[in-house]
Parts: structure tokens; C-alpha cells; sequence
């Protein structure tokens, strides 16, 4: 529940840096930086401990870690109550305090690191991915990109089009689900269709190793297409992009 989970840096780098600033605050300290597998850590087990320090919004958290540690058997740890530093740079929408959270939304819109050349790849068109959850703005940031000269494929269009009658998937997806699934019109019915696999995997799974190979095959298209009309960058939209 983290936000923007995806930016959070790899624990070895996070412990590198947490250790190169405690040493440079305090270098005579000796300091064990413990990895956390659970919400508690060493500090529910460990009888050598006596202090935990925390801050305003985590007390409960302390109070929660004495109570388990007196069900270990354990004597309570001092809450040695800290204050937060304010952030004077925060923007309306950033949390007040110093925190991870700002520092990663402030990364939105940046490079995380150079485009990588892949030999293997042609340069032009330059494709990007671009997904996220329903209601993540997906639709949104695609129409700003062609407003700003970006070739968009919409893998939700491509979606419905492999169904139509003439489709790539039409015919294999009538002869995997039935012909029940056929409106009067001939049209597949996804409603009655999605009813089939809704929480079977191996149905849905049947219905993806069909479908999803198809929809690849005309976003490449599609891509080409957009070589062939010049277009320098290519976005492809689509809300389960990396399966």
C-alpha cells in the first residue's frame, strides 16, 4: 500500500545509504541495520534491546511491539517519542513531514535511467509502454502524448477487435467456449463470454493463450504502420501490458 511502490529503490541500496548517513552523523557508533520480514522484526525477540524510538504517528506501533514482546516473555522497551521534520519545500498535495512518499512522486515525469539502445530493436519508432490500474489516467496521459505528436495504440480497441466476426480470435474463441456465447448477429457476446472464465484460471487462461498472442501481433502492426507514417515515438496503452 505503498505509494508508487514501483519507485521504492532495492534494500541493499536503501541499507548502503541509511549507513553511510548514520556513520557520517555518528561514525563512534557501531550500527545493525536488520532487514524486515514482518511488521515487528528482531525487536519482539531480541532481550538485549531497551529503547525503541519513534515518532507521533508510529507510538501505536511501539505500544503494539511491547505488547507482543510481553507475551514473549519479554520486558517492555522505553518509546523515546521523536518529532518529524518538516518538509518547508512540500507542495499542496505532499505530505507535511520529510518523506519517502514526496521524494518518489517527485520522480513522475523524470528519467529514471537512459533509454536502453538494444541492437536487436529497430530506433525508429521509439515504443513505450504504458499501463496502469482503471482509473490510473492511463486514457489521459496517452491523448496528451499524440497531442504532442506520439502514435497511440489502444490495446483495449486491439482487444475488441480480435473478437469481430472476421477477427484473428473469432473463430478459436467460438470453437474453445460454444456456441452460446454468439449473439443473434453472430457477434460474441463478452458479457456471457467473461461469465465462462470469471474466476476459472484455467478457462481464463484458455481464453488469454488465444486472445493475448493475437492482440500482440496487430499492436506490431501497428507499429510498423506507424514507421511508415513517419512517427518518431510510438505509445502503447494497455492495462496488462507485461503479461
Amino acid at each position: 500500500d505503498k505509494v508508487l511502490p514501483e519507485l521504492i529503490e532495492p534494500y541493499e541500496l536503501r541499507a548502503a545509504k541509511l549507513r553511510e548517513f548514520l556513520e557520517d552523523v555518528k561514525p563512534s557508533l557501531c550500527y545493525d541495520i536488520v532487514p524486515l520480514a514482518d511488521p515487528f522484526g528482531p525487536s519482539i525477540t531480541d532481550p538485549d534491546l531497551q529503547c525503541l524510538v519513534v515518532s507521533e504517528e508510529t507510538r501505536r506501533g511501539g505500544e503494539a511491539v511491547n505488547k507482543k514482546r510481553l507475551e514473549n516473555g519479554l520486558p517492555e522497551l522505553a518509546l523515546h517519542e521523536i518529532q518529524l521534520m518538516k518538509d518547508p519545500d512540500h507542495s499542496q498535495n505532499e505530505e507535511e513531514k520529510i518523506s519517502s512518499s514526496s521524494l518518489r512522486q517527485r520522480l513522475l515525469g523524470t528519467l529514471l535511467q537512459p533509454p536502453r539502445q538494444d541492437p536487436a530493436l529497430p530506433l525508429r519508432p521509439y515504443v513505450i509502454g504504458l499501463t496502469g490500474g482503471t482509473g490510473s489516467g492511463k486514457t489521459s496521459i496517452a491523448k496528451l502524448l499524440g497531442h504532442l505528436g506520439a502514435f497511440v495504440i489502444d490495446a483495449d480497441k486491439l482487444g475488441h477487435a480480435v473478437y469481430v466476426p472476421g477477427g484473428p480470435a473469432y473463430e478459436p474463441v467460438v470453437a474453445a467456449f460454444g456456441a452460446e456465447i454468439l449473439n443473434k448477429d453472430g457477434t460474441i457476446n463478452r458479457k456471457v463470454l467473461g461469465a465462462k472464465v470469471f474466476g476459472n484460471q484455467e478457462r481464463l487462461k484458455s481464453l488469454t493463450d488465444i486472445v493475448w498472442p493475437e492482440i500482440a501481433q496487430m499492436a506490431k502492426e501497428r507499429v510498423r504502420e506507424a514507421d511508415a507514417q513517419g512517427k518518431a515515438v510510438c505509445v502503447l496503452e494497455a492495462a496488462v501490458l507485461l503479461e
